[in-house]
């Protein structure tokens, strides 16, 4: 199977360094951003725009869409319709056998994933975070790097937990809501709201409905 990578940036470097530790070959990398043409990413060459891509969809070619921005990777999803989805464990992180992933979900070094939890498509458990038993994580979640969730957390479509945020037990977390780095949650956040702080206070609330749109 040919494998490819959507997304040049950043986050592309951990997953392409994800794929080659579980010892895939990769293809090529796809990013809109012309620049980055003939680029190389660990030695993977960013071959075109993310059109060239749409076109090789259901040619035996399987893909991932490391990009870090939650509703760009809704965007990409959408334009890619017909694209095979892999997920992909880190081997130095640790996931239990109960666990669910869903199609195009990345996780990364060093993170735990304890029994009965259930995580959408097109989410990213970032280095060295951990979840607890029987939370449940919506599509296109991004759980950033030393993130620790405990147990029975819901954490609905698109939303975001930065870097060091701690989430008590039973909390939930509505869509497109985001916790800011460091924040610990000890109550429900809302739907398209920013939480922040310790504890975590709401320092934005609900969007317009213009601005949610996706």
């Amino acid at each position: 199977m040919k494998i490819y990578v959507f997304g040049g940036g950043g986050h592309a470097k951990v997953v392409v360094g994800t794929l080659l530790e579980l010892g895939m070959t990769i293809e090529g990398i796809f990013d809109d951003r012309s620049e980055k043409w003939g680029d190389e990413i660990l030695g993977i060459k960013i071959v075109g725009p993310v059109s060239e891509g749409a076109k090789i969809s259901g040619s035996g070619s399987a893909g991932v869409i490391a990009v870090g921005d939650n509703r760009m990777r809704l965007r990409l999803a959408h334009l890619l319709k017909g694209w095979r989805w892999i997920t992909a464990v880190h081997p130095r992180a640790w996931v239990h056998s109960s666990v669910q992933l869903g199609p195009g979900t990345i996780v990364l070094a060093g993170a735990m994933i304890q029994p009965n939890v259930r995580i959408g498509a097109h989410c990213i458990i970032n280095t060295g975070a951990t979840i607890d038993h029987d939370c449940t994580l919506g599509d296109f979640v991004h759980v950033a790097p030393g993130v620790n969730l405990g147990g029975n957390i819901f954490l609905g479509i698109g939303s975001f937990v930065g870097i060091g945020g701690v989430i008590i037990p039973g909390i939930h977390v509505g869509e497109w809501a985001s916790v800011g780095a460091g924040g610990v949650v000890i109550q429900d956040v809302p739907s398209y709201t920013t939480v922040a702080g310790v504890p975590a206070r709401v320092i934005r609330g609900a969007q317009t409905e213009a601005e949610k749109i996706i």
